[in-house]
């Protein structure tokens, strides 16, 4: 009995250890990464802190690995203070020496077109206006054709609203090709600087696209609290170069763009490792998040968006499909 007891101990004990060890690898990359690749170049300290007192207590010693990877997530985004970090168990990982750089991007263009690139919802709202509900950025090679179709189809449209309020980001490319649909002509937006290789690159619109620009129209922009990163940015220099009213609510406040790495074959991670510079306000919208130019409820900010529209067109005397007394009719109806 006493030899089975000490048995059962000592395969505790060495699993524990093991565990233990195999844990604190897994820290001992992110915190490299950090070190390496995050933008500011003191917070791989706080992150090397936080991972050893969380070890010494033991805070990972009963967790799975998916729970250990949303655990990670939350640490570190609290400790340094960045929303941009990120961290996810990959259950049925393919180590990338195995899979190609094209393999790869068709396979997450693939995952991306389940989804439409992003975009959920396009139509025509009364008084002719047009309606872009639109979730999240995919690359732009994969997204081009279906952007361009949208933006097509609200062409004739008197104003445009852009949902954004459950737009997570994205690609930065695709932040670059949707605000050039806006632009009449190539405009500089932002530099981005990158510490690890200690690189500036300048990021611009496109003065050619494949749809059909949307140009010296009204343009309303919808966002939430969740509206984050690309989302962000695509409210950020519409409004600062004062192409789009933002309406909703300000939003996450995460400009810094992000790099990826697989650690150990098991986890994403996701480093915040450049910073944006706005080359119309010197500044960017980290920490701060993006100001409504009129703030609502974003479950109000449609509605809001919408009345502001029609309250402009009979201002303006602009002839839609609705009569004048229709209209008003309708403005009554969404203030109920």
């Amino acid at each position: 009995m006493k030899k089975s007891c000490v048995g059962l101990f000592l395969f505790t004990f060495l699993f524990s250890n093991a565990q233990k060890s195999g844990t604190s690898t897994v820290l001992t990359d992110i915190t490299e990464k950090v070190k390496d690749y995050y933008i500011d170049k003191e917070a791989y300290k706080k992150a090397d802190s936080l991972f050893r007192n969380e070890l010494n207590k033991g805070a990972f010693n009963a967790l799975n690995k998916k729970d250990f990877a949303a655990l990670l997530t939350q640490k570190l985004r609290t400790t340094i203070k960045d929303e941009h970090f990120f961290v996810k168990y990959l259950e049925n990982y393919m180590p990338e020496k195995q899979m190609s750089e094209k393999e790869k991007e068709k396979l997450n263009n693939e995952h991306n077109s389940l989804e439409n690139f992003g975009f959920e919802t396009v139509q025509r709202l009364p008084g002719n206006i047009g309606y872009i509900n639109f979730k999240g950025f995919a690359s732009p090679e994969a997204s081009e054709k279906t952007l361009a179709a949208a933006m097509n189809f609200v062409a004739n449209t008197h104003a445009l609203v852009i949902d954004l309020r459950e737009n997570g980001g994205g690609e930065n490319g695709m932040v670059l090709l949707f605000c050039s649909y806006f632009f009449d002509k190539k405009t500089d937006l932002y530099t981005t600087y990158f510490r690890h290789n200690n690189k500036t690159v300048l990021n611009s619109t496109q003065p050619e696209v494949s749809g059909q620009k949307y140009l010296h129209k009204k343009i309303y922009i919808l966002t939430s609290k969740n509206t984050f990163s690309a989302g962000e940015a695509v409210a950020y220099f519409l409004q600062q170069y004062k192409l789009a009213e933002v309406i909703g609510e300000k939003t996450g406040g995460a400009a810094n763009p992000v790099d990826h790495f697989i650690i150990q074959n098991q986890y994403l991670l996701l480093v915040p490792a450049g910073k944006i510079t706005s080359l119309a306000s010197q500044k960017n919208w980290e920490h701060i998040g993006v100001t409504p130019n009129q703030e609502v409820k974003s479950e109000d900010a449609l509605k809001a968006a919408h009345i502001k529209i029609l309250k402009n067109i009979i201002l303006a005397e602009t002839k839609t499909e609705l009569t004048i007394p229709e209209i008003k009719n309708l403005i009554n109806k969404l203030e109920e």
